[in-house]
C-alpha cells in the first residue's frame, strides 16, 4: 500500500505542480506587459514635472517608478525560474531531496511568493513545495540563511528599502535623456547629497536662532514674579520702574489682564535695546494703572448705588409698617 500512496502522491503533486507553474508564467507576462505600460506613463510624468521645473516631485515619483522596475527584473527573473521548474518537474517528483541543480530557482520562488502579491499561484507552489521538503526548508528559504541559496538579484530587486540618492539620480537622468530635455540636475545632486544629520541640523539651528532672540542676558533678562496669585513677566532691571505694573487683587472688581495685554510688552523688549524699552514701559503702564483705577471706581459707584437702594427700599418698608400699625388701632 505505502507504494501505491507513493505513486499516487507523485503523480498529484507532478499534475499539481505543473499546473500551478503554467499559471503563474502565464500572470507573470500578463503583468509584464501591463507594468510596462504603467511604466511609461511614469516616466512621461516625471519628465513633464522636470520640464515644469517641479524637481521635488519629480524626485518623489522616481522612487515609484524604481520601486516598478525592480519588481519588473524581478518577475523576469521569476518567469525564466518557473520554465526551468516547469521542464524538470519528472526529476524533482521523483526524488525526495531537492536537486542541486534547481535548489536557486526553487528556493527564489520559495522566498519570492510572500512578496509577489499580484501573482497568487507563487504561494501554491509555495505550499507544495513545503509538502515534498518540509518546512525546514522552507524556513531557511524565508530566513535567508548562508545555504538557501535565493537569487540574489531577486532578493535586492523585492527589498522594500529605500532606493539609493545615486541610482534616483541616474534614474532621473536616463528620463531626461529619454525625453531630450534640457534639465540642469545640480539642484537635484544638492537635495541628494544632504544628509539626514544635516536635515536635523537645520531644523536645530532655526530653533536655536529662536532661543536665542528670548534668551535672558545682562542687560534685560525676564522672569515672572507672583502677585496676588497671579504672575507678571518683567525684565529684572526695569523691576524699580515697573513695580505698579501688577494684576489687581481677586478681591476687588477690576478686570484681570490676561497674557494678550503682556505679551506685547515681552515682543518689545526682544525686539528693541533696552533704552527704548525703558521708554515704553512709562506710557504702557500708565494706560494700565489708569484701566485699572476706572474699574475700581466703577465698582465703588455700584457699590455705593447698591446700599442707597437698600437704605431707601428699608426706608419705605418701614413707613408702610407705621401706617398699618396706625390703622389696625384705629
Amino acid at each position: 500500500m505505502s507504494i501505491l500512496n507513493q505513486l499516487f502522491n507523485r503523480g498529484v503533486f507532478g499534475t499539481k505542480c505543473k499546473t500551478c507553474v503554467s499559471l503563474a508564467i502565464s500572470r507573470i507576462k500578463l503583468l509584464q506587459n501591463k507594468r510596462d505600460v504603467q511604466l511609461k506613463h511614469m516616466r512621461k510624468e516625471i519628465a513633464q514635472f522636470l520640464q515644469a521645473g517641479q524637481e521635488a516631485i519629480a524626485r518623489i515619483r522616481v522612487e515609484h517608478v524604481i520601486r516598478e522596475q525592480n519588481i519588473w527584473a524581478a518577475y523576469e527573473i521569476l518567469e525564466l525560474f518557473c520554465e526551468f521548474v516547469l521542464a524538470r518537474v519528472p526529476i524533482i517528483e521523483s526524488q525526495r531531496e531537492c536537486p542541486s541543480e534547481l535548489r536557486e530557482a526553487i528556493a527564489s520562488i520559495i522566498f519570492a511568493a510572500p512578496r509577489c502579491s499580484d501573482v497568487p499561484d507563487l504561494l501554491q507552489i509555495k505550499n507544495l513545495f513545503t509538502t515534498k521538503y518540509g518546512k525546514e526548508f522552507v524556513l531557511a528559504v524565508s530566513e535567508l540563511r548562508p545555504d538557501s541559496g535565493v537569487n540574489r538579484t531577486i532578493i535586492e530587486k523585492l527589498s522594500v528599502s529605500a532606493p539609493a540618492p545615486e541610482v534616483k539620480l541616474k534614474v532621473l537622468n536616463s528620463i531626461a535623456q529619454e525625453y531630450n530635455l534640457e534639465w540642469n540636475s545640480s539642484n537635484t545632486e544638492a537635495e541628494f547629497s544632504k544628509k539626514h544629520e544635516d536635515l536635523l541640523g537645520g531644523s536645530k539651528q532655526g530653533c536655536a536662532g529662536v532661543g536665542l532672540s528670548q534668551a535672558p542676558n545682562k542687560q534685560g533678562s525676564f522672569k515672572s514674579s507672583p502677585s496676588n496669585g497671579a504672575q507678571s513677566i518683567m525684565p529684572t532691571n526695569t523691576k524699580q520702574e515697573s513695580q505698579h505694573l501688577q494684576a489687581p487683587s481677586a478681591s476687588s472688581n477690576a478686570p484681570f489682564l490676561g497674557t494678550n495685554e503682556i505679551e506685547p510688552s515681552i515682543k518689545r523688549y526682544d525686539a528693541v535695546p533696552v533704552s527704548d524699552a525703558k521708554r515704553e514701559t512709562r506710557p504702557q503702564s500708565t494706560e494700565i494703572l489708569e484701566k485699572a483705577q476706572v474699574a475700581i471706581a466703577s465698582a465703588e459707584r455700584a457699590t455705593a448705588a447698591a446700599r442707597a437702594a437698600a437704605e431707601l427700599v428699608n426706608v419705605k418698608f418701614g413707613s408702610l409698617k407705621l401706617e398699618e400699625g396706625k390703622s389696625s388701632q384705629r
